[in-house]
């Protein structure tokens, strides 16, 4: 459970933000969505080799 402490005249907006930003760190939306619907083991293999390959690629042509 995420817990925000609010400070003695903190505004709720920056309370919620706060939220929003542990929520995003923790990653609970992500896995949420990713468990509303199954996918195949070699998709998800599929999806990381391709992504792997596209971060690789930026990295090299970084270093060119």
């Amino acid at each position: 459970m995420i817990i925000v402490p609010v400070k003695e005249g903190e505004s709720v907006e920056k309370a919620l933000k706060k939220l929003k930003r542990k929520f995003e760190k923790t990653g609970v939306v992500r896995e949420i969505r990713a468990r509303q619907k199954f996918t195949k083991p070699s998709v998800i293999k599929r999806e990381q080799l391709i992504k792997a390959k596209y971060v690789q690629g930026l990295r090299s042509a970084e270093q060119d």
